[in-house]
Parts: C-alpha cells; structure tokens; sequence
C-alpha cells in the first residue's frame, strides 16, 4: 500500500526533506506519495539570498531555486498558498483552510518562524512596515525602497544588519535599534561585536541605538510611515521600516494538537526528530528547523538554532527514518547530534562567523572558559589580498577542551569555521590545536596562522612569532 508523507511548511526545512524523500522514492516497493503544503506562492527560495537582492546584486526572482512546477512535474502534491488549519494526530489527517483533510503515515512539521512585532507597531497599518522573513517581505521592503530617504531596523541579528547594508547602499540614511552592549550577541563576545559595529559606522555610515529601549509610536503620512517613536520620545525619520528582532518559532499548529513545547519555546523532539506528545514521543511524527529546539553541543542544554546548516542535517535524519520504518530496516536508522551552529556571513564586505559557544552562553551553563583573541594578516603581507582577520578562540578552563570560536576579517572565515567546528567535535584541546601542523605557502597562509596566536594567549603563552 502506498504510504503517504505529508510536509507542513515550505522554507528550506521542509523542501529539504522533500529532495531527500524524492531521492530515496524508487527504493519503497509499494510507493512513496508527497505532498508538500505552504502558505507562501514561491517553490524554493533562498531567503539567504534575499538581503543582497536587496543591495542591487540581482534580481529577487534569482532567489527562487525552483518553481513549484519543478516539483510537481515529479508527481509531488506541491500546495502553494495554502493554510493549515489543524494537525488531527489521532485520525492522521492534516486539515487545511478549504476543509479538506489530507491523510498522512508520516507527518513533517516545518512551519519555521515568525517575527515578534512590537504592539506599536502592529497597532499603526502604515506602508513601509515589513518583517524579513520570505520573498513576499523582500518584495515589499523593495517597493518601501523607492524614493525613501531614511530606514529604520530593528534587530541587531545577522538578518536586520545586513537589511541595514542594503538600505545604506542605495543612499538611505540608516538607523538600526538593539539591545546593549553590542551587536551579533548570539555568535558574538561584545569585543567582537563591536568590529562589525565600527566597520558599518565607518564604511556605510549607519548610526546605532543599542540601549533598553522599544517602538512606543510609529507615525505616517498619507498611510505611510513617516518616523518611528523610540523610548520616552525620541522621533526617528523613517520612510521604511524592517522589524528583525524575537524571531520565535511557530508552534500553534503543534501546541493545539497536544505536542511538547521546550523552554526554548520550540517543538520538542528526540535525536531522531520525533515530536513528543504527552509520556511519549511519535514514531511517524517528525519536527524540524526553525519552529524546533535542539540540544547545545557544548552546554547540552537545549536552544534553538535556526540556521540553514542545520535544518541539512536534520532533513537528512528525518528522510532517513522515514524510509527505515516504511522499509523496517533499524540499519537505516539516523539520529540527529547536538548541535554547534556554524554561522558565517557577509555584512557590508566583512566576514563573520562563529561556532560553539560564546563567553555569555559559557557563563551561564556555569562554564568557566579561558580565551584568547589575535589579529594577523592571512597570507604574508607583501602578496595581494593580505587582509587581517581576527579570531577569538573560547577553552574550558578545566579540559582546556576548544569549546567555541569567533572570527571578524575580510577573508578565508567560511573555511575556519568549519575547520573549528570539527575541532570541537574532536575535543581537541589548547594543547593539541597549538601543536597542530599548519600548511604554508606565502601567497596563501602564514607559517604560523592567527589560530596559533589566539590558542598561546589563552593558554597565557607570549607569542614569538
């Protein structure tokens, strides 16, 4: 008998677990049917992509990998906008807002986030107010765009800096509101933090709030936005408006079909990705992505992570485990490893990235770390490109285990990241890291690399290099 998979949500988590499903489809004997239903009208979109379609790059329709006719030429039931109503676990249907009701032997919630809107805000109605959340909300913050003169966002994260860049590269004066001290708090120390801070003060002119403050007022002309009202009063000229702050995971559809809710305020689920609805956790109910807790790598707590790399992995382990039971073969059973967050990213021409914990998060799983932070060029100084980078690395002070890394420069920070993540994997210690041979060729490394550097001075070491 055929078996029926039916995926709620169609950003990257659940079109992930699509592909991998669609690959796997010849191995079921007795067929494999797909359906895929969400609310948006787009097949795959690269919402990464959709900030630098914003700054001129290309165009915003480049972002969409495949329409959903790419899908449906393959025989996927691919339901674009389109509202789920209801999850019915006990009847195993999914119920959407026409009344019809899909049956289901595996259910996927992907239903990803949404944008915590100040009540200010959402009280006002004004054009030129947009979340940043798909390709609907690029179209609109690029419509808001034209003949604006003044931009203000509020969120400090990667998404509300880099739609700050885009704003100030097409000539808008640009304000960004966050909370102290600095920027980039998730993959950041605040020493970090305040790198990107400068270079976008310096190079793109964009002025920051970062204090306790919130949008009391938003005041418009004509139906749109003309100034936003921070604090006790302090009026902000603003012709477009970008709310990127408390990006919290979607949950009602799970919360009113009975399933767990961790502190993190996503789904719960085990290493296999199974939901939990009361003692127990469902076989053929799977949960991923933004809308689901994970457990830290480092800490072991659990926390959201809602990045593209590690929706890949988990899409995996749900396709996996979703042919191993259709097959009843335990051998094809996978699980889903706590989780690190490898985060890179392009801000106005520098390079971020980070993995593993911050001093913050260290400090309140009661971790004691020791650190150390270096500055040195990427490749010798007399050959083209030599641009520095600034690496920050974070050890238990106990295991002198790597337990976190951050790095600031203008090059090669995509390769470290992942170097560092399998680094912590590894369990490597100061010791090991220091000790580690490092390739060397002038036009393209330093004999000894700003790791070594950052890896002495938390060890307390003076460096003779």
């Amino acid at each position: 008998m055929v078996k029926k998979v039916v995926i709620v949500g169609g950003g990257i988590a659940g079109i992930y677990v699509l592909r991998s499903l669609l690959a796997k489809r010849e191995e079921i004997e007795e067929g494999l049917d797909l359906t895929l239903v969400k609310r948006e009208r787009s097949g795959w979109v690269s919402t990464c992509g959709l900030p630098f379609a914003l700054r001129g790059w290309y165009d915003i329709k480049r972002t969409e990998i495949n329409e959903p006719k790419f899908f449906l030429d393959q025989g996927v039931d691919f339901r674009t906008e389109t509202e789920v109503t209801g999850l019915n676990l006990e009847d195993r249907t999914v119920k959407i807002a026409t009344g019809e009701e899909l049956p289901y032997d595996y259910l996927v919630i992907a239903t990803g986030r949404e944008p915590s809107i100040p009540e200010a805000v959402a009280k006002a109605g004004l054009k030129g107010i947009s979340t940043f959340n798909n390709e609907a909300d690029a179209r609109e913050i690029e419509a808001a765009m034209a003949g604006a003169t003044n931009a203000f966002v509020r969120g400090r994260g990667i998404i509300g800096l880099q739609a700050a860049v885009a704003f100030a590269a097409k000539g808008l004066k640009t304000t960004v509101l966050g909370g102290p001290p600095s920027l980039l708090p998730a993959s950041l120390d605040p020493d970090m933090g305040d790198m990107v801070k400068n270079w976008l003060e310096e190079k793109h002119g964009i002025q920051f709030i970062l204090a306790r403050k919130e949008i009391t007022a938003v005041r418009g002309e004509g139906g749109r936005v003309k100034s936003v009202v921070i604090g006790d009063g302090e009026e902000i000229p603003a012709d477009v408006v970008v709310i990127a702050k408390g990006m919290r995971p979607n949950v009602r559809l799970a919360v009113e079909a009975g399933i767990e809710i961790g502190d993190s305020g996503g789904i719960v689920t085990d290493n296999a990705m199974h939901v939990k609805r009361g003692r127990s956790y469902l076989h053929d109910v799977f949960s991923l992505g933004d809308c689901t807790e994970v457990i830290d790598g480092i800490t072991y707590r659990p926390r959201l992570s809602q990045l593209a790399s590690t929706v890949v992995v988990q899409s995996k382990v749900v396709a996996d485990n979703i042919i191993s039971d259709i097959k009843g073969q335990p051998s094809l059973y996978s699980i889903s490893a706590p989780c690190l967050s490898p985060t890179v990213a392009e801000i106005g021409g520098l390079l971020v990235g980070s993995v593993g914990v911050t001093s913050e998060a260290a400090a309140r799983a009661g971790i004691k770390t020791l650190s150390g932070k270096a500055t040195k060029l990427v490749k010798a100084r007399y050959f083209p490109g030599a641009k520095p980078l600034t690496m920050k690395l974070l050890f238990d002070a106990y295991s002198h285990k790597l337990i976190g890394a951050q790095m600031v420069g203008e090059a090669t920070v995509a390769e470290r990241v992942n170097e560092l993540e399998i680094a912590i994997r590894a369990g490597m210690t100061a010791e090991e890291l220091r000790n580690t041979e490092r390739c060397y060729d002038p036009s393209l490394s330093l004999l000894v690399d700003v790791t070594i550097d950052a890896t002495e001075k938390a060890m307390g070491m003076a460096s003779v290099y």
